[in-house]
């Protein structure tokens, strides 16, 4: 079945904008058949679009979807001046979560996240990476990516999933991360990489998490196993974990907003994707802002990503996350679609989309907007019109 989507304007996602207006789209299958001005286009079964901005599906590279309860206790407590540093070191932020997720089933985890799903599919999100690291036992962290995977059978986006038990210490290893690191992050890596449950590697490189070494001996497993990583690094302090990572040619690193002009130019030389995730940025009120100038200046791919979570960033979409990085952080519209579409996709080590393209995945947003700025320059506003996710119009 082919279909021919025409009176759009098309933001095709090449190294910039590359709009073409009066454009007309070829669906064939899941894929892109052609692009190109309607005027050019092929015979086959049409979609009037009356005008309408098309872009590739956007791609949330960067998420922590999966978990149980919230936090908004915690998000009081740091209004009354806790730091996010000391809510952590007294068992909060990141241990609360663990503490309500191992007490969930993987049908609550599934019940619980189906809502924050269905809420980014809603903004136009097409593909989501989701992190575990809320479960910090084998057994658990398993758990965590199973009902990952069961979301992408229950949703028709593409759902990638990363292992995050290198997230926080929990209260049984206290005082003892190497012990964690050998005893549960490496063996649930190892256990997960054999029940196909993961695509990707993460750690969290910081003063109140893992060392540089710690993650070091993670990464170094993964990649026995043929799997890429990615890292949090630099979000709270200057750990290395920048350059650790780009030792280990990882995808991308994430947040970064202490990021050196050395980690620059390692993540440059490596090709890392640097992800940036504003919605954390804007809920713990930092003022450290990430060094985008520089990252530009140095030709590094930035993506943009909600970092959802229910600490730091309670966030489900990517155009708010993509106001924000502009807002926040200047970066230009232009460069927080591309965060959200062709960087994403690199992010995730994904090469069938983020692009429209012949060949590309036909996962495609249709906006009520004439521009793409406008896409960023909203704030909150519901301007898709219609998603088509592997070819299929969504309802």
């Amino acid at each position: 079945m082919a279909i021919l989507l025409t009176g759009i304007t098309a933001a095709t996602m090449r190294g910039g904008y590359g709009l073409i207006p009066d454009a007309a789209l070829l669906i064939e299958g899941d894929s892109i058949a052609w692009i190109g001005p309607r005027a050019s286009a092929p015979k086959a079964e049409t979609l009037d679009c009356q005008g309408k901005l098309l872009t590739p599906g956007l791609i949330d590279a960067h998420t922590h979807l999966v978990f149980a309860g919230n936090r908004a206790a915690e998000f009081e407590l740091r209004l009354n001046g806790a730091s996010y540093e000391e809510i952590a070191r007294q068992g909060g932020g990141i241990l609360s979560t663990v503490t309500a997720t191992r007490a969930a089933s993987e049908d609550d985890l599934i019940a619980q996240s189906l809502p924050r799903l269905d809420a980014m599919i809603a903004t136009g999100t097409t593909t989501v990476e989701i992190k575990s690291g809320y479960g910090l036992t084998i057994e658990d962290e398993l758990k965590m990516l199973r009902a990952a995977r069961r979301l992408g059978q229950l949703r028709p986006v593409t759902i990638t999933t990363t292992h995050l038990a290198a997230h926080a210490i929990p209260p049984e290893y206290k005082g003892n991360p190497d012990a964690y690191i050998e005893g549960v992050a490496i063996p649930s890596l190892r256990a997960a990489h054999a029940q196909g449950l993961i695509d990707a590697v993460d750690a969290f490189c910081e003063t109140i998490a893992f060392s540089p070494a710690q993650v070091d001996r993670l990464f170094t497993a993964a990649r026995a196993l043929g799997l890429r990583v990615k890292i949090h690094a630099e979000q709270l302090s200057d750990q290395g974990g920048a350059q650790l990572a780009a030792r280990h040619a990882a995808l991308s690193a994430d947040h970064l907003e202490h990021l050196s002009s050395e980690g620059i130019a390692d993540i440059a030389l490596a090709g890392t994707v640097a992800t940036i995730l504003p919605g954390a940025f804007y809920t713990l009120r930092d003022t450290h802002l990430p060094p985008i100038a520089a990252l530009r200046a140095a030709g590094v791919p930035m993506a943009v990503a909600t970092d959802c979570n229910p600490g730091s960033s309670p966030m489900t979409s990517l155009p708010l996350a993509m106001n924000m990085a502009c807002t926040l952080f200047r970066m230009t519209p232009e460069e927080a679609l591309l965060g959200t579409t062709a960087h994403a996709a690199r992010a995730l080590g994904l090469t069938d989309r983020g692009t429209l393209a012949p060949g590309q995945r036909a996962d495609l947003c249709l906006w009520n907007v004439s521009h793409p700025a406008e896409l960023s320059y909203r704030i909150g506003a519901e301007a898709l019109h219609k998603s088509i996710i592997g070819g299929r119009l969504e309802a």
